[in-house]
């Protein structure tokens, strides 16, 4: 698996679009280009941190071909419009994965 961590500042009362706009381009990607999904943290006011899985180095790389582009596009624009800056933090390789879907009962 791989992971990529990203870095959003988000400007001042555009944090529900932003939001809005991380579902819609998230769900984009999971559905059309082979993405395990993501998951959106809230680091401090107005900065997120997003966990984005995909199966391997070579489909995150080759991810971009097959979006919807209208939809995408519009996706796009909108989280950078609610945006400052948007950075790509790291990308690792899982070496482990501990983590679980459900809760053990």
């Amino acid at each position: 698996m791989y992971i990529i961590l990203y870095s959003f500042q988000v400007k001042p009362k555009q944090e529900q679009n932003f939001i809005a706009a991380w579902k819609d381009l998230t769900n984009l990607i999971y559905k059309y280009e082979g993405s395990l999904g993501s998951r959106l943290h809230k680091q401090k006011e107005y900065q997120y941190i997003a966990y984005a899985q995909w199966p391997d180095a070579s489909t995150f790389k080759a991810s971009g071909e097959n979006l919807p582009k209208q939809e995408a596009d519009t996706a796009r624009s909108l989280m950078r419009a609610a945006c400052e800056k948007i950075e790509i933090l790291q990308e690792l390789d899982v070496v482990e994965d501990l983590l679980k879907t459900k809760p053990n009962h």
